[in-house]
């Protein structure tokens, strides 16, 4: 068994790793807040500032080939997707939301790196206010921590 299952604590020790954090500039607003959430989270993980490489783009649809371009780089052990999409009238929330949930996952899977996917998908403008915050904390620890369950895997 790994990390928690041992019945430890979750392994939150960021001291020597390097993250990528990857933010959607749609919905403005609510991805800085992310991104200042989840910043704020790494540095007191103990994640160093220098080995902290932010990359905004677009949108949610543009986060995934950004990711991979980090991915590519080999420099990272871990990446952090950022973005915010708010249910509107037309089908195109469901594409987005499904696309680039797919495509964040599937870049995962394919590079074996732990990549936190943050990108909310809420019904209104509220819900995303209410999850900015948490959601960037949680997005910072599931990084960290998912660095440390898969060194113990291997």
């Amino acid at each position: 068994m790994f990390g928690a299952d041992k019945g430890t604590a979750p392994l939150l020790d960021g001291k020597k790793l390097a993250i990528g954090i990857v933010q959607a500039r749609f919905n403005e607003g609510i991805t800085d807040a992310l991104y200042k959430a989840c910043h704020a989270e790494l540095l007191a993980l103990g994640v160093q500032e220098k080995h902290i490489t932010h990359v905004k783009v677009p949108g949610a649809l543009e986060v995934p080939v950004a990711l991979q371009a980090l991915a590519e780089r080999d420099d990272f052990d871990a990446l952090i997707a950022l973005g915010c999409i708010i249910r509107g009238e037309t089908y195109h929330f469901e594409l987005v939301a499904n696309e680039s949930g797919s495509a964040v996952t599937r870049l995962a899977l394919d590079y074996q790196l732990p990549i936190a996917n943050a990108i909310l998908t809420t019904e209104n403008l509220e819900q995303a206010v209410a999850r900015q915050e948490e959601k960037g904390r949680d997005a910072a620890r599931v990084a960290v921590e998912m660095v440390h369950v898969l060194e113990n895997i291997g």
